[in-house]
């Protein structure tokens, strides 16, 4: 179970909050006021899943995904045309021993981009090169030089926040690693603890409340500990990467980051440093169904591209073009992009892939992002306005995330958007694959987007000859009505559901079954 720990850095003091989940398959069941579920179940208990099936390949375009966990790997995609570990690009595509997809932030020497900077950071280092340039001649009434300063100070404001949290954790680490010494013990009891005695009074009254910690939510110290020790990952992460302009990661990926148009680098490790997220998504769209292991994925006839483009960071507008362009090549009528941030370095070419995406009929499932914002008035990139406002992209689907009580149903973590948001789907308390054969229960808009792709890919391996913008118009048309108010995330206030994204609707796997039958037979 997931726990957060909170710091209060004067008192160098520590809490534990865990809450009850739900079933591991909470959201498969039929939509009720306490629990607001999909009618998967109803789907798969239907005639129209006894329709001769197709396998849909779905791309997973995140940050890797464990290929030999127990519950994904019967349902992998495998290149039918590449030799695996031959050294050889067999099927002339431009990519070698692709066999179950492509990592565009590893280097061709087999190194991989771990974290990497937030785009803010990136272009912030690019407004620098502009107004900090001895020679730079600029106006300083412009709108352009005021944006710079504003990021400018954004940016190093967060990296001397995310420096002081980092020095308070360096404390608490020391101090937990003392008590370890103390006990003689790697992982000491909470009697062990409260039983301490030191000289040092910070040692000694942490490890007094560290231990009614433990005895109140039982846990261990090990457990506590890893958690502190991710938070400190975590702050050095922020620190010295992503909020540092300075930190260049294409030394490691070795492409030429000027040429965006560039589309042959990276390598074939498609698992990566840290598959925790890609996997739990892969293992919400297809985990394997039926095997009395983990958890059923939302479709069963799927396949799962691998693509690698999101690091511990943000990701780059080069690798999502080229991602998005690799899924549609290589075979992916659906593509789940469970990623998303505040700025981009450079639209058109994502623009121009999602264009070709949408020239192919293939459909792209997009996390609408998790800062409780709108969408309509604070941009999520990417999105499917192309080239500045010309063109609404007809197969982009963006997905908000729900929780279970009906009286609630957006997350307070959602963001959402009347005209840039179009269905909402299962967000919170997400059961799903981590690496390592583990299970984990995951939140976020992340969550919601796969299970609206799975929906997709059941819907298609049924009714395969749909198209695209045909199948977004059964998701978006057949979704369950939620009449009444919810609370509007991020706040107190009662708004109508209705307003919260386009269809005003949550994805239900019957209806859009029992809605494709219609239109196939029309």
């Amino acid at each position: 179970m997931k726990r957060i720990f909170l710091l209060a850095s004067a008192a160098l003091t520590l809490s534990l909050s865990a809450q009850k989940k739900p079933g591991i398959h909470w959201y498969h069941s039929a939509p009720k006021k306490k629990s607001m579920g999909i009618s998967l179940d109803k789907a798969y208990e239907s005639d129209f899943i006894k329709k001769p099936a197709t396998d849909i390949v779905v791309a997973v375009i995140d940050g890797g995904t464990d290929v030999n966990h127990e519950d994904l790997k019967d349902v992998l995609w495998t290149n039918p045309k590449e030799i695996p570990g031959n050294g050889l690009d067999d099927d002339q595509n431009g990519y070698i021993d692709d066999v179950h997809g492509w990592n565009f932030i590893g280097g061709a020497d087999g190194k991989m981009v771990s974290a990497d900077n937030l785009e803010k950071a990136r272009v912030l280092k690019r407004m620098m090169v502009k107004f900090e340039a001895p020679e730079a001649k600029f106006d300083a009434e412009s709108a352009e030089y005021k944006s710079y300063l504003k990021i400018k100070s954004e940016v190093y404001k967060a990296q001397e926040s995310a420096k002081a949290m980092l020095t308070q954790m360096e404390m608490i680490m020391d101090v937990l690693n003392k008590i370890r010494e103390a006990t003689g013990k790697e992982n000491p009891t909470a009697d062990d603890l409260g039983g301490l005695t030191s000289e040092d009074p910070m040692m000694e009254g942490l490890a007094k409340r560290l231990a009614k910690g433990m005895e109140k939510d039982g846990i261990t110290f090990s457990e506590m500990y890893k958690e502190l020790e991710d938070q400190y990952n975590y702050f050095d992460t922020k620190a010295n990467i992503q909020m540092n302009p300075d930190y260049d990661s294409r030394k490691i990926v070795g492409d030429n980051y000027e040429n965006s148009s560039e589309r042959y680098y990276g390598n074939n490790n498609v698992v990566g440093p840290d598959a925790g997220h890609g996997s739990h998504v892969a293992g919400i769209i297809a985990a394997t169904r039926g095997n009395n292991i983990g958890l059923d994925g939302v479709a069963d006839h799927v396949k799962i591209m691998v693509v690698r483009v999101v690091p511990d960071g943000d990701e780059r507008d080069k690798d999502v073009a080229n991602g998005i362009r690799y899924a549609v090549d290589n075979g992916a009528r659906i593509v789940n992009m469970s990623f998303g941030k505040g700025f981009s370095w450079d639209k058109n070419i994502v623009d121009s892939a999602v264009a070709y995406a949408e020239s192919k009929g293939v459909l792209l499932v997009h996390a609408a992002g998790n800062n409780n914002s709108n969408n309509d008035l604070i941009p999520n990139y990417p999105n499917d306005t192309l080239w500045n406002g010309t063109h609404t992209a007809s197969n982009w689907i963006e997905i908000g995330a729900s929780q279970p009580k009906c009286k609630m149903l957006a997350t307070s973590f959602s963001n959402y958007g009347k005209n840039n948001v179009d269905l909402f789907a299962p967000g919170q308390d997400i059961y799903s694959t981590i690496p390592g054969n583990n299970y984990a229960y995951f939140n976020g808009t992340s969550m919601a987007a796969p299970v609206v792709s799975g929906v997709a890919a059941l819907v298609l391996s049924r009714y395969p000859n749909l198209t695209a913008v045909q199948l977004k118009e059964i998701l978006m048309a057949s979704g369950t009505q939620v009449k009444g108010k919810v609370v509007l995330p991020g706040s107190k206030k009662k708004i109508k559901f209705s307003e919260l994204s386009q269809s005003g609707r949550l994805v239900n796997a019957y209806e859009a079954l029992k809605l494709a039958d219609q239109k196939s037979a029309n």
